[in-house]
């Protein structure tokens, strides 16, 4: 088959693989849809990931398709089903996974390979993270479930509340499930702010009630600021990976507000933390990490409810030999999401 290969530092190529075959408890399916993420991105070009790959590897982690080939053992499912499966499944054992924190399970199974015909689903994501998807619902939509998954534990780790004013800062495909997820709870009013004017007339759409360019309106502490009676934001949601911009939304927040610090930064970054503020007034700084088998479930529903345009996300259709060039294209922000087909 035709897949793609992380090798290193924005070397990614598109090789011959042998097909997959299932062992014991694993399924196979043929890709309908794989759709590039700004992790896949930031991985490209940083040349790996210190948890969920290390090159020469296949490549990508959001697919969605039906099942070809099952392995032995396994059962509820046949040939022809359509599924989406998640890219990684808890041991369900450790000391973590007894206390329900799944995403901080050591022993998680990941795996990798989206961008290619077929996909190989590990056994404990089939008995953990596998999922059938309506007849009706497109490929590239399915596709979506497991960033999405991350969106909802991300906003169910922050504990919003009615009426509270949350900014999210960046206008990717992250910031902007964001933006969707917070209109699906109707608690909060979404204050995005972003770099790129088409991006944020989709977060409109998505339900944000003001939209801010910040290569117009630089200082964003205090355009908040002035806009809450000199406060702050309730809750902070940082959603490029920045250090930078993690340090603007602490600085952003107001006394007692919680700040999610949601984009995972370059490994061995550090910030700057004004001691004063976070003790005097009481702020929850906030790391969270992946989803839960709970959450892939809730994702896999709000997009199936349809309730939200979430293919505005989707910025082209590509087949997988133009993947230099998406990636390209990303790297120029030229696209949020791509859905790519073998």
């Amino acid at each position: 088959m035709l897949a793609a290969l992380l090798y290193g530092q924005e070397d990614l190529r598109l090789e011959e693989v042998a097909d997959p075959t299932p062992e014991a408890g694993e399924v196979v399916i043929q890709v309908g849809a794989a759709t590039t993420c700004g992790t896949d991105l930031k991985v490209w070009r940083r040349g790996g990931h210190a948890r969920m790959l290390k090159p020469p590897t296949l490549f990508g982690h959001e697919a969605a398709g039906k099942i070809v080939a099952l392995g032995k053992g396994v059962t509820n499912w046949q040939i022809g089903d359509r599924i989406v499966a998640n890219n990684s499944a808890p041991c369900m054992n450790c000391f973590f996974c007894q206390r329900k924190e799944y995403s901080l399970c050591p022993n998680l199974t990941w795996n990798n390979g989206t961008f290619a015909q077929y996909l190989k689903i590990p056994a404990p994501i089939v008995q953990q993270n596998m999922l059938p998807i309506p007849d009706e619902l497109p490929w590239e939509l399915a596709a979506m479930t497991e960033p999405l998954a991350c969106v909802l534990h991300g906003l169910g780790r922050t504990q919003i509340k009615a009426q509270d004013r949350v900014v999210v800062l960046g206008d990717g495909a992250i910031g902007l499930m964001f933006v969707a997820a917070l209109a699906e709870s109707e608690k909060a009013e979404v204050w995005l702010w972003g770099g790129n004017d088409h991006r944020l007339e989709i977060g409109k759409k998505l339900g944000a009630a003001k939209t801010f360019n910040y290569h117009q309106i630089e200082d964003i502490p205090g355009v908040v600021k002035e806009l809450t009676q000199g406060w702050g934001a309730d809750v902070v949601i940082e959603a490029t990976g920045v250090p930078s911009v993690w340090e603007t939304a602490i600085a952003t927040a107001r006394p007692g507000a919680t700040v999610n610090l949601f984009g995972g930064c370059p490994r061995d970054t550090t910030i700057s933390v004004n001691t004063e503020q976070l003790h005097y007034s009481e702020l929850t700084l906030k790391g969270v990490f992946h989803n839960t088998p709970e959450y892939v479930r809730a994702a896999l529903a709000m997009i199936a409810s349809r309730k939200h345009p979430l293919e505005l996300l989707i910025s082209e259709h590509r087949p997988l030999k133009d993947l230099a060039q998406v990636f390209s294209d990303m790297k120029a922000r030229k696209v949020i999401k791509v859905a790519l087909r073998a």
